[in-house]
């Protein structure tokens, strides 16, 4: 094989044998494929696609390319995945409550990306909690709790790693055969037996129109199930935060109100509706609607508080995390409200805006080196069609300094706005692929 005749065939049109895309991931995995030689694939990928054959066959070998996880339980191997939004900390929420309903779910997540907050640095913002564990003990947390959340090994999907760095400095991440193999060979090594997508849409999503996203969420489902994976996919919105919190402390007491004190909201609702589609997938429940009680009878019950408990204490936290989680997240020393400038409706929310503001306030990472803050962001969020009068509080900023508080209130009200008359709001569900 030979990098160079591949990439020239790629640029020419023709599409890969999977063979060519096996031995070009695992010439990732090596280092036999040069930094040069993985962006010129990356771009002519780019440019003349992959089809649906071979973009099977590279999340394959993708996937092929370090180790893959086995379980032997007794129940089924489960997991979600979303796109990437604010406010949106439906995995704390989802994995125990799955757990409680008899699934195992090894959940490998990602940090924060751009404007979008990480599941492992809100998990993170537990005191003690580590997230990165050996496979001995990943294995035996998934065993005794039910679920673990936790970040990938070096020897996961290696190739992946390193075509993800290379993308990012090409211009090349926007590459829906590149997105898919790269989501999936992940989830896929972690030897799923039933995999739910949240794909977002709207301001503080990556994919900004329904049209992408439905086109990202076909090209996951599409690929997945031919990898031997069944998976449905869920588009949902992210014209404003998901939780009215954004920042990783912020976000863990969220999902804690959901999981002990029963708060509804969009938060409870989408996890429901994730959860369902799973466990109705997966035969734990014999229609979707039955999925759905369940899930909620979980969250209902505290059985999915007891679990996500289990789980912390397992991963180095605090054992009464969740008979006590007030005293145990870390409090920002500023906290400030913004106050709308006028009377009216809540038109709009640019979700991309207020997330790069958290970052900003050291909630997220501007460069890789950056250490996270994860008492910093926003609290208490308005809602979209929400009526305010002139001095209500649209949010409350929790900051480190007063700087940074000052500067992410002009961000604020640059990303929310009033207007005389209520604007439809959008669907939390805009459409579900199976």
């Amino acid at each position: 094989m030979d990098a160079r005749a591949i990439i020239a065939a790629l640029r020419r049109g023709e599409t890969p044998s999977q063979e060519e895309l096996t031995w070009f991931a695992n010439g990732l995995a090596d280092g036999r494929v040069t930094d040069a030689q993985a962006g010129a694939f990356a771009m002519a990928v780019c440019l003349q696609g992959l089809g649906e054959e071979a973009r099977v066959a590279l999340t394959l070998a993708m996937r092929d390319s370090g180790d893959t996880l086995k379980w032997d339980f007794d129940g089924p191997v489960l997991d979600k995945h979303s796109t990437g939004g604010v406010g949106d900390c439906v995995s704390l929420v989802l994995a125990p409550a799955l757990a409680a309903c008899g699934a195992y779910v090894p959940m490998i997540s990602g940090r924060g990306l751009g404007h979008t907050g990480g599941t492992l640095d809100k998990m993170e913002a537990i005191p003690g909690l580590r997230t990165t564990l050996d496979e001995a003990h990943f294995r035996e947390v998934v065993r005794t709790s039910g679920c673990a959340i936790v970040s990938a090994s070096a020897d996961i999907a290696p190739a992946d790693k390193r075509l993800y760095a290379i993308r990012d400095v090409t211009g090349t991440v926007e590459s829906l055969d590149l997105i898919t193999a790269s989501i999936l060979s992940k989830k896929l090594a972690a030897g799923l037996q039933g995999l739910v997508l949240d794909v977002k849409v709207g301001t503080g999503a990556f994919m900004k129109t329904p049209d992408d996203a439905l086109a990202l969420a076909t090209s996951l489902v599409e690929t997945a199930n031919l990898a031997g994976c069944p998976t449905s996919a869920v588009i949902s919105d992210m014209n404003q935060p998901l939780a009215p919190a954004l920042g990783n402390a912020l976000e863990v007491a969220e999902c804690m109100e959901v999981l002990c004190n029963g708060k509804g909201g969009a938060l409870r609702e989408l996890t429901v509706a994730l959860g369902g589609v799973l466990l109705c997938n997966a035969a734990l429940a014999p229609e979707l609607e039955t999925g759905i009680d369940a899930i909620s009878k979980a969250l209902t019950s505290g059985q999915a508080a007891e679990r996500f408990g289990r789980m912390v204490a397992a991963m180095g936290g605090p054992v009464q995390f969740a008979e006590n989680w007030e005293r145990f997240l870390p409090e920002a020393p500023v906290i400030r409200e913004v106050l709308a400038p006028a009377s009216g409706f809540i038109t709009h929310m640019n979700g991309e805006a207020l997330g790069l503001a958290v970052v900003d306030l050291g909630g997220g990472r501007q460069v890789q080196s950056d250490v996270v803050d994860p008492a910093v962001g926003f609290s208490d969020v308005v809602a979209l069609g929400q009526k305010v009068v002139k001095g209500q509080p649209l949010l409350r900023i929790h900051a480190a300094r007063e700087d940074a508080a000052r500067r992410a209130e002009m961000a604020v009200k640059r990303a929310i706005g009033i207007g005389p008359v209520r604007a439809e709001t959008p669907p939390l569900i805009h459409e579900r692929i199976r």
